[in-house]
C-alpha cells in the first residue's frame, strides 16, 4: 500500500474467464475463509481474488487496528484497481458484513466503480448500545490503537456447528478490535444509509433476518432509501444466520440460487457487452 503496509492476496484464477470478482471479508476472518465461494465461482465462470484487510489474516500488524480512519477505503480502491488493471473488465465486488460496508461505502464515494456489487449481511447497524457506540467515537481520539475483544459469538455465524467449530480452531481468525475500526463501522454504516439515494451500481443485497452479529433492521432501512434508484434487489432470509454463504442446508443452496438467478440477469450480458473501463 502507498503507506507500506503489506497486504496478503489469494487468488482462484481461471483461464479464460468470462468476468472475475473480488471478495471482501468481514472483522475478524480472512480471505482464505472464502475457498469455497471462491470455487463455486470459478465453476460459473469466474475468476477470483480476495486479500487480508490490515490487522486480519495473513497480513502483518496490530490485530484489527488501523492507522488511519479511511485505511481500509484507500486498501480497496488499491487492491481493486491493481486487479482491474490485469483483466479485460472491471471485476465485480462482493463484500461480507464489515467487508460488505467497506465495498459500498467506497463504491458509493466513488473511490472505485464495479459494474456490480453484491453485499452479503453488510455491517450498515450495530446491536450495540448507544452509549457504546459514542465511547467508540471518544476513544477513538485518545487510545485509537487499544485492543478490546470485539464480543462475536461465534454460535451465530451459521446453524451448521461444524462452522462455528472451523471459526473457532482458525489459527488466522482473531477476536479484536480498536477504538478507531469500531468508530469506523458505527460512522460509516449509518452514513452508508444516509447516502443510499446515490447508489449507480446494480446491487445484490443479501439479509439475515435472524442475524444477531449485524442488526440486519440497517440494511431495511438501507435498502428503503436505494429503492428510488432503481439499482438495487434485495433478498432476505428469514429465518438465517449472518454467514449466508456458509449457513447449514437447505438455506445456504437458497441464497446461492438467488445469487446464480442475480448474476445471470443483472451482470453477464451487461459484463460482456461493456468494454473495460
Amino acid at each position: 500500500m502507498p503507506d507500506g503496509q503489506r497486504l496478503f492476496l489469494r487468488d482462484w484464477p481461471l483461464p479464460q474467464a468470462r468476468g472475475a470478482v473480488l471478495i471482501v471479508h468481514g472483522l475478524g476472518e480472512h480471505s482464505g475463509r472464502y475457498q469455497w465461494l471462491a470455487q463455486w465461482f470459478n465453476q460459473r465462470g469466474y475468476a477470483v481474488r480476495g486479500y487480508d484487510q490490515r490487522g486480519h489474516g495473513r497480513t502483518p500488524g496490530q490485530r484489527g487496528a488501523l492507522r488511519h480512519r479511511d485505511d481500509l477505503l484507500e486498501d480497496l480502491a488499491s487492491v481493486y484497481n491493481d486487479y482491474s488493471g490485469g483483466l479485460p473488465h472491471a471485476p465485480l465486488l462482493l463484500g461480507h458484513s464489515m467487508g460488505g460496508l467497506v465495498a459500498l461505502r467506497a463504491t458509493l464515494d466513488g473511490r472505485i466503480a464495479p459494474p456490480a456489487l453484491l453485499l452479503s449481511s453488510p455491517a450498515l447497524r450495530s446491536w450495540e448500545s448507544p452509549r457504546l457506540i459514542k465511547l467508540a467515537g471518544m476513544l477513538s481520539r485518545v487510545a485509537p490503537s487499544l485492543p478490546l475483544r470485539n464480543g462475536l459469538d461465534s454460535d451465530k455465524l451459521s446453524h451448521d456447528p461444524q462452522v462455528a467449530a472451523g471459526y473457532r480452531s482458525d489459527p488466522l481468525r482473531h477476536g479484536w478490535v480498536t477504538p478507531r475500526l469500531a468508530d469506523f463501522i458505527f460512522r460509516e454504516g449509518a452514513g452508508c444509509i444516509a447516502d443510499a439515494a446515490s447508489l449507480a451500481q446494480p446491487t445484490l443485497l443479501l439479509v439475515a433476518d435472524s442475524d444477531e452479529l449485524v442488526d440486519p433492521s440497517g440494511s431495511r432501512a438501507f435498502a428503503r432509501k436505494a429503492t428510488s434508484t432503481g439499482q438495487l434487489t434485495t433478498r432476505f432470509f428469514s429465518t438465517l444466520y449472518h454467514e449466508l454463504f456458509n449457513e447449514a442446508e437447505p438455506g445456504r443452496s437458497q441464497v446461492m440460487m438467488q445469487l446464480a438467478d442475480w448474476l445471470g440477469r443483472h451482470v453477464h450480458d451487461r459484463a460482456v457487452a461493456s468494454p473495460h473501463q
